[in-house]
């Protein structure tokens, strides 16, 4: 299989596993929230700076259909990390000592091992 055509289909997994099958997740509280209901500490929590951001809750901003909100948030954030990660990978990249148009180097003098010998 190409890398292609490998980073394809990973990429149509992540959003359908995102969109689809993020709805069938456990509706449950996550654990740190079930301790503290169990213990009866929840209601002293602060809302969070990002309560009232567009993607908030694992839902979306303005739809009112649940599954839809969703199913919406997991993909704006697979498409968010994938533009953040593929930015990074092209900033960081490994690039020649003079640039990625630099012609290649020719070996020199000092590029050669010493064929002296000690005391030479």
């Amino acid at each position: 299989m190409s890398t292609r055509r490998f980073f394809a289909v990973a990429l149509v997994v992540s959003l359908l596993v995102a969109g689809v099958a993020s709805y069938y997740a456990s509706s449950h509280p996550d654990g740190l929230e079930y301790v503290a209901e169990q213990t009866g500490f929840i209601d002293s929590a602060e809302d969070s700076a990002t309560a009232d951001s567009p993607l908030a809750d694992y839902q979306t901003s303005g739809v009112d259909d649940a599954r839809i909100s969703g199913g919406l948030a997991g993909v704006i954030g697979v498409v968010v990390m994938l533009l953040l990660s593929t930015g990074l990978f092209w900033l960081v990249r490994r690039r020649g000592p003079d640039g990625p148009d630099a012609a290649p180097r020719e070996a020199s003098h000092d590029d050669t091992p010493s064929t002296r010998t000690p005391g030479s």
